[in-house]
C-alpha cells in the first residue's frame, strides 16, 4: 500500500476543493492510503473526516498576492520552512512513511521541501491557468518543470499554458479531465424547495451563474449581459451564487449594491456559497460561465452537465473542451457582452434547443467526464509513482 500526502490551498467547497474530496474518498484503499494536510478549518475537513479520511490542518502559507512584494517575501519564507518541519513532525509522530505527495495547486509549494526531506515522489496536479504577474507564471513554472515528477494538468488549456512557459517539457505533463459524481449531480435531484425559498414562479426561466467573488470570475459582465433581458423576458429570473475569500467580503457587498441599482433587482438573487449546488444546478434552466480570464476546467461546467442543462460561456479556456458550440450549448466572444446575451437570449427563447443541448450535456459528462475515469487514471499515476 502507498501512503499519499495530499496538500491543497484551502478547505472550502469549491471546485478544485471538490476534486480532491472526490479523488481521496474514492481511491482503492486497499492500494492507496490518503493523507490530507490542509492550511485551515473549513467545510472540506468536515467532509473528510465524515468520510473517515485521516486529515489534520496545519496553518502553512499559501502563494497569494499579499506576498508579491519585500517583506511578504521575507514573512512566506520564514513561515514556509517553519510548517514544513510541522508537517515532517507530525507524519513522524504518526510513524508515516509518504511514497507520493500530491500537491493540488500551485499556489501551495511545500511539497519541493516535503519532497527532499521526505524523499518521495511530487505529483503536482495543476488547475490553474495563470496570466499575471507574468513573473509568477514563469516561477510557478520552473518549480514545477523542476521538482515535479509527474505534472497532471486539468485540461488542454492548462497543459498548453505551461508548455509556452518553455520551462517543463511537454512530457512531463498528462492530462487528466476532473470529473463529477453522475448520480449526485443529475435531472433527478429535487429542487423544487428553492422556488419556496427564493420566491420564484413555477413557470419562471431561469438563469444563473456559480462562482467565487473575485476579480476574474466575471459577476460585472454576468450582470451587463442578463439584466437587459429582464424587459425583454418577463418571467425571466436570473441567480449569482457565490462568495468572496476571506478578507475580500467588500466583493460581495459591492456586488450586492450593484444588483440593487438595477431596474429590475427583484428577479435578481444573489445567494452566497451553498452546500446543495446539485440541486441549484437542477433548478437553473441555463448555466452561465462568464469567466474574463480562461477558466481551467470550471467544475460547475461539469455539475451542470451532469444536470442535464445548457451552458453558455465565454469561448476560452477549459469550457471550449467541455461545451461543444451549437451542441450542449454556445460559445461567446471572450469580453464581448452583447455576444453573451444574444447566446443566452437564443437559449431563453427556445425551450426545444434548451432540453435538446441539456440532454446531449448529460451524455457528454458520462462519455468524458465521469468520476470513475478520473479515478482510474490517477490511480494509473499513482501506481507508476
Amino acid at each position: 500500500m502507498k501512503n499519499i500526502l495530499y496538500l491543497h490551498a484551502g478547505a472550502e467547497m469549491y471546485g478544485a476543493d471538490k476534486i480532491l474530496l472526490e479523488l481521496v474518498t474514492k481511491l482503492d484503499k486497499t492500494k492507496f492510503r490518503p493523507i490530507v494536510v490542509l492550511p485551515n478549518k473549513g467545510p472540506l475537513v468536515d467532509k473528510l473526516k465524515a468520510a473517515k479520511i485521516e486529515t489534520h490542518v496545519i496553518d502553512y502559507p499559501i502563494l497569494r498576492r499579499k506576498y508579491f512584494n519585500p517583506k511578504g517575501i521575507m514573512r512566506y519564507g520564514a513561515t514556509y520552512f517553519n510548517s514544513s518541519k510541522k508537517i515532517i513532525k507530525l507524519l513522524q509522530k504518526e510513524k508515516l512513511a509518504i511514497d507520493i505527495i500530491h500537491v493540488n495547486t500551485t499556489a501551495v509549494l511545500e511539497g519541493i521541501y516535503l519532497k527532499k526531506k521526505l524523499k518521495a515522489k511530487l505529483v503536482w496536479h495543476v488547475h490553474e491557468i495563470l496570466l499575471k504577474p507574468k513573473m509568477i507564471y514563469k516561477f510557478i513554472s520552473y518549480l514545477v518543470g523542476k521538482y515535479a515528477d509527474e505534472c497532471v494538468v486539468v485540461s488542454k488549456a492548462v497543459a498548453a499554458h505551461l508548455e509556452a512557459s518553455n520551462l517543463i517539457k511537454p512530457d512531463k505533463i498528462k492530462i487528466i479531465y476532473n470529473g463529477v459524481d453522475s448520480m449526485i449531480f443529475s435531472p433527478s435531484v429535487d429542487s423544487a424547495y428553492l422556488e419556496k425559498e427564493w420566491h420564484i414562479p413555477a413557470n419562471a426561466l431561469k438563469v444563473g451563474m456559480i462562482g467565487r467573488v473575485n476579480a476574474w470570475k466575471g459577476q460585472g459582465d454576468f450582470l451587463e449581459a442578463t439584466t437587459p433581458l429582464l424587459e425583454k423576458y418577463p418571467d425571466l429570473y436570473l441567480f449569482m451564487i457565490g462568495s468572496a475569500f476571506e478578507g475580500q467580503e467588500w466583493r460581495v457587498e459591492e456586488l450586492k449594491k450593484k444588483i440593487a441599482q438595477q431596474k429590475n433587482s427583484e428577479r435578481i438573487i444573489f445567494s452566497e456559497f451553498r452546500k446543495d449546488n446539485a440541486a441549484v444546478h437542477n433548478f437553473l434552466d441555463i448555466l452561465v460561465l462568464p469567466s474574463i480570464d480562461p477558466d481551467p476546467l470550471p467544475t460547475v461546467v461539469l455539475e451542470s452537465m451532469a444536470s442535464g442543462k445548457p451552458v453558455v460561456g465565454y469561448a476560452h479556456g477549459g469550457v471550449t473542451e467541455m461545451v461543444v458550440d451549437g451542441q450542449n450549448g454556445l460559445l461567446a466572444k471572450v469580453r464581448d457582452t452583447t455576444d453573451l446575451r444574444v447566446k443566452i437570449s437564443e437559449l431563453v427563447g427556445s425551450k426545444e434547443k434548451r432540453l435538446r443541448f441539456g440532454d446531449i450535456s448529460r451524455r457528454r459528462q458520462l462519455k468524458n467526464f465521469s468520476i470513475e475515469s478520473f479515478i482510474k487514471k490517477f490511480e494509473e499515476v499513482y501506481e507508476k509513482s
